[in-house]
């Protein structure tokens, strides 16, 4: 077991139960860390195991943010590892997207990117002074391969990736370290937040494929026994399991960079080595957007 004087300090974003954030403070917990879980609501953390702090922590909100990074420092004199877990879905067809609101399109970029983002400059200011630390970014798979049906929530990763890329780059020379993470097919509830999520308007151009839109959805939490979609790694990896590889990773001498892992990781792998018209035709036909178009109407 590691000393309280060296334990790292962890803090995770979007810890609530049934999730990869919660896993995550699970493992970190279990190697010694001092972990600061945190979500909207402290009731979806009650489960955690004791010796984990719990705090109540909006995200999307600078004033609640701040206030828990202050606590932190206040009551450790440090964090050492954020790890930006927080995600928000976005299932449907893009010219189906809200985009004039900011319940729609712009909660999911909110959540994903700028809200990392948020979290990452409050705390890189406590770690460039000691000259040490790690910021773990949870992206997906799709961040580096889109997919039909998915776009507003593969667009808000990509820009999660590419930003990750470039914090990593701007923090090196004061001793930082950042991690990306690219989860593949994770079993937890945020898949099933999705496709209770989709809402599919009167007007859509997309009612002929609407199940299938209601399909990709829930993919990451079901096995699939179509063409390419099943052909690798047709199953969902558990939350735990996901979890055990990041921390590994992360509490290393030198962190891990990047880290991917899950149902589906493997095949993605491969798509994105392989010429893009070919990725998109494989996928536009695996996930129906191939039938777009093809009805006729009277």
């Amino acid at each position: 077991m590691t000393s309280a004087s060296h334990a790292k300090v962890v803090l995770v974003t979007g810890s609530s139960a049934g999730g990869i954030g919660y896993a995550l403070c699970e493992e970190f917990a279990a190697r010694g860390c001092i972990v600061y879980a945190s979500a909207r609501r402290l009731a979806s953390l009650e489960t955690l195991s004791l010796g984990i702090n719990r705090l109540e922590l909006d995200v999307g909100s600078l004033e609640s943010c701040t206030a828990a990074v202050q606590r932190i420092i206040k009551e450790q004199g440090r964090i050492d590892v954020l790890v930006n877990n927080a995600g928000a879905g976005g299932a449907g067809a893009l010219l189906d997207a809200d985009v004039e609101t900011e319940e729609g399109g712009k909660a999911t970029f909110e959540i994903n990117f700028w809200a990392p983002l948020r979290m990452s400059k409050l705390v890189a200011r406590h770690m460039i002074e000691r000259r040490s630390g790690l910021i773990v970014n949870i992206g997906s798979i799709v961040g580096n391969i889109a997919t039909p049906w998915s776009g507003i929530y593969s667009a808000s990763k990509a820009a999660l990736h590419s930003a990750t890329e470039t914090l990593r780059m701007e923090v090196a020379g004061f001793g930082l370290d950042v991690m990306l993470v690219a989860p593949g097919a994770i079993t937890s509830q945020f898949g099933k937040k999705q496709s209770a999520s989709i809402k599919l308007p009167a007007d859509s151009f997309y009612r002929d494929v609407a199940e299938r839109i209601a399909e990709r959805s829930n993919m990451s939490q079901r096995a699939d026994d179509r063409p390419l979609i099943g052909l690798l790694t047709d199953h969902t990896m558990p939350a735990s399991k996901l979890a055990h590889g990041i921390v590994a990773r992360a509490l290393r001498s030198r962190p891990a960079r990047y880290y991917s892992a899950g149902g589906k990781a493997l095949l993605f792998w491969i798509l994105e080595r392989i010429p893009r018209p070919i990725v998109w035709f494989l996928l536009s036909r695996s996930l129906g957007a191939d039938r777009v178009g093809k009805v006729k109407r009277a």
